[in-house]
């Protein structure tokens, strides 16, 4: 029973951590939490286990996301590469700290940081893009198919620093950098959408080999539940890939928002009391 819970969880994280370029540790981690420890369907998972299965997991969403997004050129590799050495030293950084935490603590300091990302995700929309960072950084150029040339840009030392951050809440929790980065790469970078998404995934992918290696080192992996997910994981990935190409995601991440919100109150809760 909990390998088809599981591997339906698994689905819907690569799915719609895909589609918007979350990475899919934001959907699994809460769910698994959730299933595995509060309702007691699998009780020798410790939060611990939780992120090493998450962030294994989130290899094979970045792969399969990254090879459907490199067929349709939106991938910003330079970018991507820059990101992933910001990422490197706060997603070992994160590893390290998380084997200290118990489920209490665990619960509020992850309620906190969805709460915060909901709120990113609702005032996302409301913010004018910063014209400052393009202006003072590295500039770059491209064409989507309707022949519409967007410049973006940022300072090499910003991006550094900011996906240290970003890494470092990665391999501490096990989501992503996806949910933290993409908004940052169209407001203050001025990226276009899909090419955030797109690129977002590959960071994911290349940051999470490095925190999978970190957690495996630490005895995080539980590896007998991995045989569910990493398949579905895939399978959900590509299938966001696809609609991404095909639909628009305002209506996924408006409720998105809430459910980050509902999650990150009742993680709250939880680890208080």
């Amino acid at each position: 029973m909990e390998f088809l819970l599981l591997v339906f969880i698994a689905i819907l994280s690569g799915l719609i951590g895909s589609l918007v370029g979350l990475g899919g540790g934001i959907i699994l981690v809460p769910a698994t939490l959730f299933i595995g420890l509060n309702l007691g369907m699998i009780p020798e998972l410790t939060p611990q286990k939780v992120v090493g299965l998450s962030v294994v997991m989130m290899i094979f969403t970045g792969l399969a996301s990254t090879l459907s997004y490199m067929k349709s050129k939106t991938v910003d590799y330079k970018s991507g590469f820059i990101f992933f050495i910001g990422s490197i030293p706060g997603t070992m950084l994160g590893a390290w700290v998380n084997k200290g935490l118990d489920l209490p603590s665990f619960n509020l300091y992850f309620g906190i940081l969805l709460i915060i990302l909901a709120t990113i995700l609702l005032v996302r929309d409301k913010l004018k893009p910063v014209q400052w960072f393009v202006k003072k950084g590295m500039k770059q150029q491209f064409t989507d198919a309707s022949g519409k040339t967007y410049v973006y840009g940022y300072p090499i030392w910003f991006a550094v620093t900011i996906t240290f951050a970003i890494g470092f809440a990665s391999g501490l929790f096990g989501i992503g950098g996806g949910s933290m980065i993409v908004p940052a790469m169209i407001i203050l970078f001025l990226f276009p959408p899909h090419v955030a998404v797109a690129t977002s995934m590959f960071m994911v992918f290349l940051s999470s080999i490095v925190s999978s290696a970190s957690h495996i080192y630490l005895g995080h992996v539980p590896w007998l539940y991995t045989i569910p997910v990493i398949p579905g994981a895939y399978i959900g990935a590509k299938l966001g890939a696809a609609l991404n190409k095909r639909i628009k995601s305002d209506t996924l991440v408006l409720a998105l928002r809430i459910i980050l919100l509902l999650l990150g109150i009742r993680s709250i809760i939880d680890g208080l009391l």
